[in-house]
């Protein structure tokens, strides 16, 4: 269990299939900060932990992904802290009928995508995070209502990401229908679903299970911003 894949998202995917929007230094990475705020390291030893120290110097707060809290990283201190419960699945459940159409996103939707996620907080959203996989939405009236889709792309697997419902619209469904969606294109490509939830919200958690996710471990998400003493407690 410990070489796999999801023990290390970030490392995994941004030192891999998307390493296009990863800004590498030594042995640490991040993405863009147009894409997102994900950022890793080869490893625990001084130099890779300097490197990342110095990304978030040059380009901004960074989030990890691990299984354990960080090392001392250089220059840098924790915003916050907080457990996830990470997800899996290799089944989905059965569409069902529903009286919305689900769409197809792209860049023409990015600003009402952006504004959307900024209104909701799914999760860390950025100016260009929509391209980072496909994603797939519901509009009432013209308006966008309900989105979901992909982000971290680990070799063999593809993380949903980025559920999120306007207020205006809530309890409609489109939440799970569209979560149900993106994992059942991303099996349909022979890979398996993953995703994060935070490890005390039961709501959601009791959703992604009726979808056919399962809990495979806990990993703990770190924001580091720079500045004070290394890692400490704000």
């Amino acid at each position: 269990m410990s070489d796999h894949v999801l023990n290390r998202p970030v490392w995994s995917a941004f030192g891999g299939r998307q390493a296009d929007v990863a800004i590498r230094r030594g042995g640490a990475l991040r993405t863009h900060p147009d894409f997102g705020l994900f950022a890793g390291s080869a490893d625990n030893s001084p130099s890779a932990l300097a490197d990342l120290g110095a990304l978030v110097a040059d380009h901004g707060d960074v989030g990890l992904v691990e299984l354990f809290d960080p090392p001392s990283v250089p220059g840098t201190r924790v915003v916050s802290r907080a457990v996830c419960l990470q997800m899996t699945a290799d089944t989905v459940a059965p569409a069902w009928t529903a009286d919305f159409e689900i769409l197809d996103l792209g860049d023409p939707d990015a600003a009402e995508m952006l504004a959307l996620a900024t209104l909701t907080k799914p999760g860390p959203f950025f100016s260009r995070t929509h391209q980072l996989g496909s994603f797939v939405g519901v509009r009432v009236d013209g308006r966008l209502a309900a989105m979901a889709g992909e982000r971290m792309r680990p070799e063999g697997y593809t993380e949903a990401s980025g559920v999120c419902v306007h207020p205006d619209y809530r309890g409609r469904g489109y939440a799970a229908r569209l979560l149900r969606e993106v994992t059942a294109r991303i099996l349909a490509r022979g890979e398996k679903a993953f995703l994060h939830s935070y490890a005390d919200n039961a709501t959601a958690i009791g959703l992604y299970e009726s979808l056919g996710y399962r809990g495979r471990r806990e990993v703990v998400f770190t924001i580091l911003t720079a500045g004070g003493s290394p890692n400490a407690e704000p």
